[in-house]
């Protein structure tokens, strides 16, 4: 309490910022250890970071910039780091933020690709991680009740959290339809129903603003003004950035090469993918596997269960398709060396566009914050996000808790994800209830708990199950 209320003081008092370039740094990067998961457990992971410890931001803006990184392309829970960054430290506040959620995964994922390649040895990370993803579960439930609570005040908000949970879990809508429809909700009932629409104050429960919130009120943010000067900077740097190796491969290798195919590949994917992490995979399933062949169906399951149990976001598994794509199809370089080219291109192609659309958009969102003809549909959104983050986590629960779950298609239309019982790992139901009662009874801090989950999950996994 000390810290937010200080935080808060030195916004009122000695002006913007109010926390440090490099605090805030560190945070970052530790967010970036941390980030197990997928993006429901990082925007818990961040969520708890930010305006529970923190007090940095408030829930109403987090759920407004949440808002709209659910809607780009691309992974969203990286695309809020650098949101938040930018917030609070301007552009290189959100380029740090959004490398340091990246980076330490992207250099354990390209560790344990070259394992993968020269030795298919990664007995070590699935002990090391069994514990922490169990952990995790605890984080993303933790996240689902605090979200919930914050988001949902009426009865019509908890509905459109069911029905957008409905919709993507069992018929597997496109989270863009189920966004326009629940603005579209919100926006005509404010013209008949506007209370059950409310979003609340924006405030931290105890009543006292968070360091963004007190900075917007004293218009300490300048940066945040959408200007159209800044915008074509923006296009300026950040265009050549993207395209720009892309044509020094092409010039370097010519263009059928395995790095310029997939230079081509996931900037696409990063313009055309919407509704996160999951529905990323499966386009690049379907297109790295059967069109391109850079891999076999069992190796990009082998990816993706790295990128599970590995730091950062959940599509860093295109740079395990990168890694193998080049490494295979090398072009006189060594494999080993040019598998690290195009894991480091895959991931550039990706992520720089994700830099683009939060430096270019976000102005212009945080004008639209606050504005009383959009609340209701706000409100909407973010109560249609909820069920769109419990999807995620029961997603995640199922494979955490399962070794097997299959998918059924009843009818051709509804998805059912149904476990296999027999296949349940008793020990992680039971570490992940009591990481849960540890930090919701006990407010035990998340290191300790994580720490804890790790150590127990280590030493279970090499006692019993190896």
């Amino acid at each position: 309490m000390a810290e937010k209320t200080a935080v808060r003081d030195a916004a009122s008092a000695k002006g913007w910022p109010p926390v440090s370039f490099v605090e805030a740094s560190r945070l970052w990067l530790k967010i970036g250890f941390l980030s197990f998961g997928g993006p429901a457990a990082q925007i818990a992971l961040m969520h708890r970071l930010l305006i529970e410890e923190k007090g940095w931001i408030g829930e109403r803006r987090f759920l407004h910039a949440l808002n709209y990184c659910m809607l780009l392309p691309g992974p969203e829970a990286q695309q809020l780091a650098v949101y938040i960054g930018w917030l609070l430290h301007k552009t290189w506040g959100g380029i740090v933020a959004g490398a340091f959620f990246v980076l330490p995964g992207a250099l354990v994922m390209l560790i344990l690709s070259v394992l993968y390649a020269g030795f298919q040895e990664i007995t070590f990370v699935q002990a090391v991680f069994f514990g922490i993803k169990a952990a995790v579960l605890a984080i993303v439930i933790e996240a689902v009740i605090r979200i919930g609570r914050h988001a949902l005040k009426t009865g019509i908000l908890y509905g459109l959290a069911a029905a957008a949970f409905v919709a993507i879990f069992f018929f597997e809508v496109p989270f863009p339809l189920i966004v326009l429809g629940a603005a579209l909700i919100g926006f005509l009932g404010s013209r008949y129903a506007p209370a059950r629409f409310g979003i609340g104050d924006g405030h931290q429960e105890n009543g006292e603003r968070a360091a963004l919130d007190a900075a917007f009120d004293e218009d300490a943010l300048p940066h945040t003004r959408p200007s159209l000067a800044r915008a074509l900077k923006v296009l300026a740097v950040c265009i050549p950035l993207w395209f720009g190796p892309v044509a020094v491969l092409v010039l370097a290798f010519g263009g059928t090469s395995v790095f310029v195919q997939e230079a081509i590949f996931f900037s696409k994917m990063a313009v055309v993918t919407f509704g996160g992490a999951y529905a990323v995979l499966a386009y690049v399933a379907q297109e790295a596997v059967a069109f391109y062949q850079w891999l076999t169906p069992g190796e990009m399951l082998d990816g993706l269960g790295l990128a599970e149990t590995t730091p950062g976001p959940l599509i860093m598994v295109v740079q395990f398709v990168g890694f193998l794509g080049a490494y295979r199809d090398a072009g006189g370089m060594d494999p080993m060396l040019a598998g690290a080219l195009g894991a480091l291109l895959t991931t550039w192609v990706t992520f720089v566009p994700c830099f683009l659309w939060i430096f270019l958009g976000a102005p212009y969102v945080e004008a639209l914050h606050g504005k009383k003809n959009l609340s209701a549909a706000l409100s909407a959104v973010t109560a249609a996000v909820v069920g769109v983050i419990l999807n995620l986590g029961i997603w995640f629960a199922l494979h955490v808790l399962f070794g097997t779950v299959t998918e059924l298609r009843p009818l051709g239309v509804v998805r059912l994800l149904v476990p296999d019982f027999a296949s349940l790992e008793p020990a992680a139901l039971i570490l992940s209830f009591g990481a849960l009662v540890a930090m919701l009874k006990l407010k035990i801090g998340m290191l300790p708990v994580l720490a804890a989950a790790a150590a127990l999950g280590a030493g279970y996994y090499f006692l019993v199950l190896a």
